[in-house]
């Protein structure tokens, strides 16, 4: 049977005959159904009219996205053996890339928006991915190794950190690594790269309380990083990151009154 893929949010379901009637991501307030209703594609399908979108960020870390650009259009990021968010599209063109870099260990989420394909991706690679807890209720596939995580930290080696922030979900996350901080958006780098910014809805323009803001700051307060790479091909803040959280976060609360 097909393994059919939400053609708005990009998250793909548990194989069926037939397309599910909805898409409980897409139906939350924080996402959106499209314009012209709810809309599939098979993930055989998108292999066909999709190709691997694969950009060196920086040394050692690797872009993976898709062409023409899919769903949110989000690029996973692939850093010491572990995909940073992941991507609906997995070809044997990402296949060779993924192992041209050094292969896959892990797979580690920002949030649901970025689950995509990630069952797909755990059964090619025989890797664990590691899911908070909280947001144990947004998983559409659970094939694969599916992994839930509790607490505020979760070490995955080699120096690397999933940090739970909340926020835009319950459970959140960034990824940290020596100087780096991978965000997708849980802390959003926004056109204007000397800022950031935190919302509980992009799409739909939702904000955050000062509350959560400040619970964001300071889930990353102990991480010395310098960089900051969002979810999207050119999100990058690439010097004085940790400044840019913390005045970021200020105006933010002054503008909202918090």
């Amino acid at each position: 049977m097909p393994s059919f893929i939400c053609e708005t949010c990009g998250v793909e379901y548990a194989e069926s005959a037939e397309p599910p009637e909805r898409c409980a991501i897409c139906e939350d307030e924080r996402q959106y159904v499209g314009l012209n209703g709810q809309r599939w594609i098979t993930a055989e399908k998108l292999r066909a009219d999709h190709c691997a979108d694969v950009r060196e960020e920086e040394p050692g870390l690797l872009g993976i996205g898709i062409r023409p650009e899919f769903a949110i259009g989000q690029r996973a990021l692939l850093h010491g053996g572990v995909l940073w968010d992941c991507v609906p599209l997995l070809d044997d063109e990402t296949v060779a890339a993924v192992e041209a870099h050094g292969g896959l260990r892990a797979i580690a989420l920002s949030h649901p928006h970025y689950y995509s394909a990630i069952s797909e991706w755990s059964l090619r690679f025989d890797v664990p991915v590691y899911v908070h807890a909280d947001d144990e209720r947004w998983l559409q596939r659970r094939d694969g190794q599916i992994e839930l995580w509790q607490g505020e930290t979760l070490e995955l080696g080699s120096g690397l950190t999933v940090i739970r922030c909340g926020g835009h979900f319950a459970g959140a996350c960034v990824l940290h690594s020596g100087e780096l901080l991978l965000t997708g958006d849980t802390i959003q780098v926004i056109p204007d790269r000397a800022f950031v910014s935190f919302m509980y809805s992009y799409p739909n323009l939702i904000p955050l309380d000062a509350a959560g803001i400040r619970r964001i700051v300071a889930a990353v307060e102990p991480f010395a990083f310098d960089r900051i790479y969002g979810a999207w091909w050119g999100r990058v803040v690439r010097s004085d990151a940790k400044a840019a959280v913390r005045r970021s976060a200020a105006r933010y609360v002054e503008a909202i009154g918090g």
